[in-house]
């Protein structure tokens, strides 16, 4: 084993528990507020799917973007046509996922960039954010994009920047801590998923949420805004990404007064 083997089996061994812990789930489970069927079954290449977290870290997300939406993943298709398009899925097939399972493509903290099945957020409350009027063809890029980056393994000082959120304020000497975390920046990018979803759609020149200017001729012009200032809420706050809600009682809301309530006092 060559010195750099070792040197990256030995930063495993010592952030391997942080990561562990840091992942671990603080808050109960609670009941979906989707119908996850149905939302599979509706999902087109280049959604994005937002999942509002439960570990430790998605507490620090949670706190810093003032936001319920801890992290973004890209839907790529099913496995069979993922794998088409030439990427490695025999692990996940190994693991019992189905051919027409819907697979995204994450970047998760101690995993890198990642393929899961949707199947994993089966009983989390998520929400789906489709690009409006996005090509099938510039859609087909954005997958590709990502795909291409398959394996890119996570930075270092993720960890750090996330521990520090553990130590009460003030406790820990101003200069230490990251600029990354200042609240109100939108900075978190570094340390969450947002930042490979967001230089895909860039790379489509797709809006997601653009600074406006006037130019010299007094019309409007766009300044793509950096990608690691992108998080999972501004997905949901984009006026170019449609919402797609997936009720549990459906379609026949309109029947809204025969829904079941704990309450069955007349009003």
């Amino acid at each position: 084993m060559n010195t750099a083997d070792q040197i990256k089996r030995l930063r495993h061994r010592l952030t391997a528990p942080v990561v562990k812990w840091l992942g671990k789930e603080s808050r109960p489970l609670g009941m979906p507020r989707n119908d996850f069927a149905r939302l599979c079954e509706h999902l087109v290449p280049a959604d994005v799917v937002l999942v509002e977290g439960r570990s430790r870290v998605s507490g620090v997300i949670q706190s810093v973007t003032l936001s319920a939406w801890t992290h973004a993943a890209l839907y790529l298709g099913t496995l069979e046509e993922v794998a088409a398009r030439g990427s490695d899925v025999e692990a996940l097939r190994r693991d019992g996922v189905a051919d027409n399972t819907p697979i995204l493509l994450e970047a998760e903290l101690g995993e890198g960039v990642h393929l899961s099945p949707i199947t994993r957020y089966r009983h989390e409350h998520l929400r789906l954010c489709r690009p409006r009027e996005l090509t099938a063809e510039d859609a087909e890029t954005v997958v590709a994009f990502c795909l291409e980056r398959l394996g890119t393994p996570y930075n270092l000082r993720q960890i750090t920047d996330l521990l520090r959120f553990f130590f009460p304020y003030g406790l820990l000497p101003r200069r230490w801590r990251s600029t990354l975390f200042e609240v109100g920046h939108g900075e978190m990018a570094r340390t969450i998923c947002s930042t490979l979803i967001a230089r895909a759609f860039a790379s489509v020149r797709y809006p997601i949420l653009p600074t406006l200017h006037r130019g010299s001729d007094g019309g409007v012009v766009f300044h793509r805004r950096n990608a690691r200032l992108i998080t999972p809420r501004d997905f949901d706050h984009s006026p170019y990404f449609d919402i797609i809600k997936y009720p549990f009682f459906g379609d026949d809301v309109a029947r809204y007064r025969e829904l079941r309530w704990d309450d069955e006092t007349a009003p």
